[in-house]
This record gives C-alpha cells, structure tokens and sequence, in this order.
C-alpha cells in the first residue's frame, strides 16, 4: 500500500507540474482576456484538487492516520474542490461564450448560489446527521455520493447549454471544435473518474484525464489565436494562406472557383468621425452579416478578413449565378444589420470578384482581378449614391 501511494502521489504531483507549467504561461501572456483569467482559475482549483487527492490516497493507505479529523477535513476539502471544478469551468465558458449580464453581481451570485447551499448542507449532514455520510470505519457512504453528484450536475448542465447553443450557430470549424470542447469537457472528466472508481481504483486515471484534456484544449486555443481573427472571429490572413497552399482548395473538380474581394465604404470616414470603436463594431457587424449570408450556402466557401476592413471569400459555386445569389444575400444581409443596429452612419461594402482560370492562372492574379473590379465597383457606388458615412 505505501508502493501504491508513492505511485499515486507522483502521478498526481506530474499532473500539477504540467498545470502549473500552463499556468505560469498564461499568466505571462500580454493579452489578458477575462476568459483567460478565469481559465487560470481552473488550472489552480483541479491543482488543489490533485493536492487533496493525494492525502485521500495516503489516508485510505492509512500512510497519513485515518481519524476522524483527517477523514472529515478531507471529505470536505474533495467536496468543495470537486464543486469548485465544475463551477470555475461554467464561469469560464460564460467568458467564452460571451454569456450577457454574466458580471452583474445578482447573476454572479445566483451562479455560486448551488455551490453555497450544498456546501452548507454537507456540513449541516455532518453535524446533525453524520451517519449519512461516513460508516463507523470513517468510510464513505451514499450519501456522500450524492453530495458530489448532484451539484456539479447542475453545473454541467448550464455548461452543456451555453457551449452547444454557440456551436450550433458557429460555422468556423476551429471555432466550433472549441465550443464542443468546452461543453463536453466536463462529461469527458467524469468518464475518467468513473472508469478509475469503478475498473482501476489503485490507478490515477482521473488527474492524467483532467491534465491530457485541459493540454488539448491549451493547443486549440492557441491554434484558434494563430489561425483567428479576435475581432471579427473569422479565418485571417495566415489561415487563407494555409488554404490556398493546398491545390485542391483552389481547384476543385467539377466546379469553378470565384475569388470575392469585399471592403467597407468609407470605413476612414466612419472611424474618423465615430472613433475606433465604432469602426470595430462596423466590421463585427459586417462579419456577422457574411457569415449569416454563406450559412445556409450548400457551396464550398472560404471566408476570412483579409485585412482592415477588407474580407474575402473564396467560393465553389455550380455556376456563376449562385455566386451573384450569394453576393447579393451578401448585400441584403449588411443592410438589414444597419436597420437592426441603428448606427448613426450606413453601412455598405464594394463587392469585386474574379474567376480563377486553369494554369497557368495564379491564385495571386485571380486576387490582383478581383481586386480591380472592388475598386471599380467603389467608385460606382460613389457616383450613384450618397456617401456611407453621411448621417443616416
């Protein structure tokens, strides 16, 4: 049994230096998001956890002496660490997903309200109840059970509802692998406990679940910063780079390829006259019209901004036609963003775009192409309209 501990405590130990090797890497980080903060939080509290765990393991051991302090002092401390895992993991998907009204102090408080109330409870059972929990051998019962499965239940379950909600409307592929991980995520942990609990008991599965899970979710991370636009949550400049580096993207069998260059109109002007902050909410406004233009879209179709208030798209259409549908639905869907969001200038875009031809046309002059006629149809809207950026 002391093998079985040493082997125990060690795992669990690697598993708390790889945390902590995460930890301190995102606390050196210059970009500290809300999201990022909270995700050191449930770095430190499955560290805490792996702590505990391992007096657990010396005390059923009897390495450490199983008295009726330690046992108790150590039923709660898993208690409250297992809650605490669970509910740390929900604020941090709420910073994920951008959950509205998640810092009002009412709704801060109604999310650790479970956490409260149960931990109390627990105590209450020990006090007045404390057969419920523990045997005569100090070994624990049902009820103890129940304590650990109920709480972090509900938990889950809001995380399941916040992740999956913004999957389903998500159509970056990175970024809905994301969502999908962090709604699962918990579940997943679950499963490995499950598995050491009932199979391996003698066997640290859980803290090597927990680390391997939480070490995938660090690497898309930082793949979805290396491949994402932050503002604009679209593929950006190195992932079009990636994307037309592979032949069969650009050239695909039975269908043309059409490159779309997009760009804002008088975006200066907007940013010159509203600040830089209503110039970035002009082009989350028009990001969010393109995705919701190609979504129901059964053509293959890259999209990202290609920089400033440029975007692109690079479209498989059947035939030319779709393509003029799409661009378009393009255009009616930024205009109705401009009726919803009552911003005090309108929003339009010039729309140029260009057939790649068999080589020995080039992805960089199909763009130089389509790049042209953008221009062309700017200066269009110039002479036909009212400036984009007068007062609506």
């Amino acid at each position: 049994m002391r093998d079985f501990v040493i082997y125990y405590v060690e795992s669990n130990v690697v598993c708390m230096i790889v945390l902590g090797l995460l930890l301190i890497h995102n606390r050196f980080n210059i970009d500290r998001q809300e999201k990022q903060v909270k995700f050191d939080r449930v770095l430190i509290v499955f560290m805490l956890y792996f702590l505990a765990d391992s007096f657990w393991a010396a005390i059923v051991a009897e390495v450490i002496p199983k008295t009726r302090f330690t046992v108790v002092a150590e039923v709660l401390a898993i208690y409250v660490l297992m809650v605490a895992t669970s509910y740390t993991w929900l604020e941090f998907v709420m910073a994920v997903e951008q959950a509205p009204h998640r810092n009002r102090p009412i709704n801060k408080f109604a999310v650790l309200f479970p956490f409260i109330v149960s931990t109390i409870a627990l105590v209450l059972t020990y006090l007045f109840a404390p057969h419920v929990l523990l045997n005569e051998n100090y070994d624990t019962l049902v009820g103890y059970s129940i304590f650990l499965i109920v709480v972090p239940d509900i938990y889950i379950v809001a995380i399941l509802f916040y992740a999956l909600r913004k999957a389903k409307v998500e159509e970056n592929p990175i970024e809905k692998r994301k969502h999908f991980f962090i709604g699962f995520f918990p579940l997943l942990v679950i499963i490995g406990g499950l598995i050491q609990e009932v199979f391996l008991p003698h066997t640290p599965i859980y803290c090597f679940v927990v680390m391997i899970m939480l070490l995938i979710f660090y690497i898309q991370s930082l793949d979805a910063r290396i491949s994402i636009d932050p503002l604009t949550k679209l593929n950006n400049r190195g992932q079009l780079m990636l994307y037309i580096s592979q032949k069969s993207n650009l050239r695909m069998e039975g269908r043309p390829t059409f490159v779309v260059m997009i760009d804002v109109n008088d975006f200066k002007l907007i940013n010159d006259t509203y600040g830089h902050a209503e110039g970035d909410r002009a082009l989350i406004l028009i990001s969010d019209a393109l995705r919701r233009a190609v979504r129901e879209r059964s053509m293959p179709i890259f999209l990202g901004r290609y920089g400033g208030d440029e975007f692109i798209l690079i479209a498989h259409p059947a035939a030319e036609q779709e393509l003029i549908a799409l661009i378009r639905e393009i255009r009616g869907q930024i205009a109705s963003s401009f009726e919803k969001s009552e911003t005090p200038y309108a929003l339009s875009v010039g729309i140029g775009y260009d057939e790649l031809q068999s080589e020995p046309d080039t992805f960089s002059k199909c763009l130089q192409r389509a790049d042209h006629k953008l221009y062309l149809d700017k200066e269009y809207i110039k002479m036909h309209r009212q400036s984009a950026a007068m007062q609506a």
